[in-house]
């Protein structure tokens, strides 16, 4: 296993995937453009560097959470970047959200310098992240695998063994399809609810108690309920995954007529500037169009 870990991106779910590791024992240097994410994870226990070129290193391993391949681009390969400091046998495992015929693309460019690597993203929101509860989807060899395990348990409690490189970022658009396909069906009907008269607060006990419920519904009607759209996933990264699945769907020649049908509200939400907003503010979209609201009380 290696020993020094270097863990990029203190995001939402970083940080605490990252003071995870140093609760598990792990030597641990991290970076982020955030100074007070570095601070916090300095206070925590954990080295610092002063850019990814210096960080990569000093370390055997780097972790990478961050929002996708642009980012990641710039990260590994621009000015001070990781792999200027990469050397052969070195290994990146990537934690964030990349679409899959990326993955492949970027882990020939590393292989080409001898650096090994995996793509491992999560799924569980922030709460999971920082009980280090979350799903890890790992993409790579059986080797890596098994080296990295140790790893990847101090930051959760399933880690599934899904094949070669890219079939964790497969792994994690399945999953995440299927969580924006039921948001935005909950988005369209909600406010048909309450439109025909329903109380938006009873409405939301029969679903989240009854066989209407889902992971969605859980996670957002009760935000919704108190008018708050900035507790979770952004419309505009949420949106990448629903173009994904239509690309793969025009090379496979496989329909996905209900994906597409989500895709249309996401593009509609995104159209009227809802796009730096959670993925409940969809529901604004039909609010509007219903001309009601699916609130508490107190917001009327």
């Amino acid at each position: 296993m290696k020993n020094r870990i270097g863990f990029i991106g203190l995001g939402l779910m970083g940080k605490w995937m990252a003071i995870n590791l140093l609760k598990a024992g792990f030597n641990l240097m991290v970076f982020d453009i955030d100074h007070h994410a570095l601070a916090q994870l300095q206070k925590s226990g954990a080295g610092t560097a002063e850019s990814p070129a210096k960080l990569s290193a000093q370390t055997d391993m780097v972790i990478l959470c961050l929002p996708g391949p642009d980012i990641i681009d710039t990260v590994i390969w621009g000015k001070d970047g990781a792999v200027e400091g990469m050397r052969s046998g070195q290994l990146v495992i990537d934690c964030g959200t990349s679409d899959y015929r990326w993955t492949a693309e970027f882990a020939g460019k590393l292989s080409e310098k001898g650096i090994d690597f995996a793509d491992a993203p999560v799924t569980g929101m922030e709460n999971r992240a920082k009980d280090a509860t979350l799903t890890i989807m790992f993409g790579g060899s059986r080797r890596i695998y098994d080296q990295t395990h140790p790893v990847l348990k101090a930051m959760g409690n399933q880690i599934v063994y899904m094949g070669g490189v890219g079939c964790g970022q497969l792994a994690k658009l399945i999953n995440q399809l299927l969580f924006n396909v039921s948001l935005a069906a909950m988005a369209e009907v909600l406010p048909m609810a309450v439109k025909l008269g329903l109380d938006p607060e009873k409405i939301s006990t029969v679903i989240n108690s009854g066989s209407g419920k889902s992971f969605a519904s859980e996670v957002f009607i009760p935000n919704i309920l108190e008018n708050r759209f900035d507790q979770g996933y952004g419309l505009k990264k949420a949106y990448k995954d629903m173009v994904s699945a239509t690309r793969i769907s025009a090379d496979h020649q496989i329909p996905l007529p209900v994906v597409q049908a989500a895709m249309t509200s996401y593009q509609m939400a995104l159209a009227s500037g809802l796009g730096d907003l959670d993925k409940g503010a969809i529901i604004q979209i039909f609010e509007q169009l219903l001309e009601v609201k699916f609130r508490k009380k107190k917001f009327y």
